[in-house]
């Protein structure tokens, strides 16, 4: 199953980081659930803000207390532009993760070095449709080993271990 259609290609932020030989087999970012953290922090807070908005009358306090809530909401939407902007990618040669606004750092391990390959699945992960690979290569410390929040890992881990293992018709 392919999960990219044939023309699809990455974004900019990510083409420049492939080679010209190399078929692109799958862009994606990784699962919303990323942004759970973020989404709770900021949501809490904000009724923490409301809440203490009528129990305190001095308004330098409260001046204080939203805009401590407006920076809360300030990174929260920078999580956000972090998530938007990082793509996992798999491709015929190797695997990327592109991360970063201001320092970007693309880290990558080259199928051929992968010696084992794992997915897990936690019971949130399971209802929301997220998992994690972990990967491991020939006793070495790769820069990327495990990878969170990736959404459909199933058939993400058949397409890997494809490219890995190819059969003998392909």
């Amino acid at each position: 199953m392919k999960l990219v259609t044939p023309g699809d290609a990455a974004p900019a932020s990510v083409n420049r980081y492939l080679l010209p030989h190399e078929e692109q087999v799958i862009t994606m970012r990784r699962h919303p659930a990323v942004l759970l953290g973020p989404v709770t922090v900021v949501l809490g807070s904000l009724i923490l803000a409301g809440v203490l908005s009528n129990t305190v009358t001095d308004p330098t306090i409260l001046a204080v207390i939203w805009w401590i809530w407006l920076l809360g909401l300030v990174w929260f939407v920078w999580k956000v532009a972090e998530w938007s902007v990082e793509y996992f990618v798999i491709t015929s040669a190797r695997l990327l993760l592109t991360t970063g606004i201001i320092t970007r750092q693309v880290n990558m391990m080259p199928l051929g070095k992968v010696t084992d390959m794992r997915f897990e699945r936690s019971l949130l992960g399971r209802i929301i449709g997220y998992g994690s690979f972990i990967m491991e290569s020939a006793g070495q410390d790769q820069a990327l080993s495990k990878i969170n929040y990736v959404p459909y890992p199933e058939q993400l881990y058949l397409e890997v271990v494809g490219l890995i293992f190819p059969g003998k018709g392909d």
